[in-house]
């Protein structure tokens, strides 16, 4: 989920993660749990940023290793935020940093955001709020690529 405060910037969590050894860069997201992709994204939004959307965009849909998984992980966009309480789960440590749209594409492209899916969805997200330009919309034209 790409929750973008306004129409340039958005919003990155630092949230320590015992796997990685320490704290890192990502947006928010979570498990399905039973719950549709966009009632899930809607949920994790508030829980981990403190932030309702009032409006959700799908940005589309990735296998997370389809090497050995069917595995599908949901992209969404978030607008129209309004602040609401954290809801952080007792071992959760989680900084929420606004950040400009081209900033977070370079905490991508450096390396600091090494989470995959949170680095496709921000380059999805950035694609769509024109930031990324699409230069050659005639090649993709006719097959669902957003150009």
């Amino acid at each position: 989920m790409v929750p973008f405060e306004t129409d340039r910037v958005v919003l990155l969590i630092r949230q320590y993660r015992y796997a990685a050894g320490g704290t890192i860069w990502e947006i928010p997201a979570g498990k399905l749990d039973g719950d549709t992709p966009e009632v899930c994204a809607a949920k994790e939004l508030e829980e981990e940023a403190g932030r309702r959307a009032g409006r959700l965009e799908r940005l589309g849909s990735i296998y997370t290793t389809p090497g050995f998984t069917d595995e599908v992980i949901h992209l969404f966009a978030a607008f129209d935020l309004e602040p609401v309480p954290q809801r952080l789960e007792a071992d959760e440590v989680i900084e929420v940093v606004p950040t400009p749209i081209g900033e977070a594409l370079e905490v991508v492209w450096s390396g600091v955001l090494r989470d995959a899916k949170c680095a496709i969805a921000l380059v999805h997200a950035a694609r769509r709020s024109g930031v990324l330009p699409c230069d050659s919309p005639s090649r993709w034209a006719g097959t669902g690529w957003p150009c």
